[in-house]
């Protein structure tokens, strides 16, 4: 009898392993009565001119892309994205015999809040939201020019904010903290939202 007992506990306690403990938090959306976004144009940071208008058309895109709310100007949203480039670092990494770059690392560091403005408060915050693009030189093979990395980036971090608003809300991964404001209301459910 004993050793049946034994058995019993042996069994159960290798069931119950850590090794097959995963975590996986509850999915979180975006509260119900933001139905409307709007992308308030990034402030740059930077000294290179023009960066702001590329980014922030594409997030707009990427959330044109999505289809999950209707993006509207910033009198008619709900919900308003603000960003800011804060810096943007290209080096060269790989030189040829003559001392010639060939290789360059971009890396574009943004700064991004999501405001929810009928309670005129911030539902998380990225400030150092990160995208990286190592690249060779276009004129060799497989290179590429600068503004082509940018656009890589561009996407990438766009991809990244559209995530963040509408799958991860809640997540933290940089200052956001793990806690929603406990007078927000979640859906579990995916919905979609029909502009109005």
């Amino acid at each position: 009898m004993n050793k049946i007992v034994f058995i019993i506990i042996a069994a159960l306690m290798t069931a119950c392993s850590s090794s097959d403990i995963i975590y996986q938090p509850r999915e979180q959306k975006i509260p119900q009565h933001i139905k409307k976004l709007s992308i308030r144009t990034f402030n740059n940071k930077t000294h290179q001119f023009g960066l702001e208008e590329k980014l922030t058309l594409k997030v707009t895109d990427e959330f044109l892309k999505n289809g999950e709310h209707a993006i509207v100007t910033e009198n008619d949203a709900q919900g308003i994205i603000v960003g800011e480039i804060k810096h943007y670092i290209l080096t060269p990494i790989q030189y040829d015999v003559n001392m010639v770059p060939t290789v360059y690392k971009l890396n574009v560091i943004v700064a991004v809040k999501f405001l929810d403005k009928p309670r005129n408060t911030y539902l998380w915050e990225e400030p150092a939201l990160q995208a990286t693009k190592i690249y060779s030189d276009p004129f060799l093979p497989g290179g590429m020019t600068e503004e082509a990395a940018r656009q890589f980036l561009w996407e990438m971090i766009a991809k990244d904010i559209v995530k963040r608003t509408t799958e991860g809300f809640g997540s933290a991964t940089s200052a956001s903290p793990k806690k929603i404001p406990a007078d927000i209301k979640i859906s579990t459910q995916s919905t979609q939202s029909t502009p109005e």
